[in-house]
């Protein structure tokens, strides 16, 4: 690509994976906007992670989700010619795992926890948020063009993931988590 600008977008359309162009307010370009939005998220929440296994997984889980965009950009008749894009359930297994591992170090939860505590934390609540809505867009998608169930597991996971990777952070840095208090007592 030589070029980062192109004019063919100017009027509001944009071109799948394929060359079909749908308007840039597709359902579909949502999805994938909003998976690009969490990757660029969990970008600035591996600026505040020192652990080299969180830092191993988020780095795979970039990777993943610049695959999942892939998934989702592509046009129906070319997505049915790629497997690569899709996720094995392997990688479900790494997230999974690691929320196992974490669950295990920190105290069990008996609240409400309120987003917030150490920056990373935070950041960490951010990517928590941005991944349900990223599931939420694609759940809407799949109603109407199916997405592989892989994909819709795997993004359901990350937000589990990035809760208890919220409390970790917190609790090995050594900040109390904000319990929910309710105001209306």
């Amino acid at each position: 690509m030589s070029k980062v600008y192109t004019k063919t977008g100017d009027k509001g359309t944009t071109s799948l994976i394929g060359g079909t162009r749908v308007k840039k307010c597709d359902p579909r370009i949502d999805s994938y906007g909003t998976i690009d939005e969490l990757n660029a998220q969990i970008g600035l929440l591996s600026t505040y992670i020192t652990e080299e296994e969180t830092l191993t997984l988020i780095a795979e889980m970039q990777n993943v989700l610049f695959n999942i965009g892939c998934n989702l950009a592509m046009g129906e008749d070319f997505k049915k010619e790629l497997k690569e894009s899709s996720v094995p359930p392997v990688l479900i297994e790494h997230v999974e795992q690691s929320i196992d591992r974490m669950q295990g170090i920190i105290p069990e939860l008996h609240c409400f926890v309120i987003p917030g505590g150490s920056r990373s934390a935070s950041i960490a609540h951010v990517c928590r948020t941005v991944c349900r809505r990223a599931e939420r867009l694609i759940i809407a998608l799949d109603e109407t063009s199916p997405v592989d169930a892989n994909v819709l597991t795997y993004i359901n996971r990350l937000s589990d993931y990035f809760f208890i990777l919220s409390r970790y952070l917190n609790f090995i840095e050594k900040v109390d988590e904000k319990k929910w208090e309710n105001p209306c007592k």
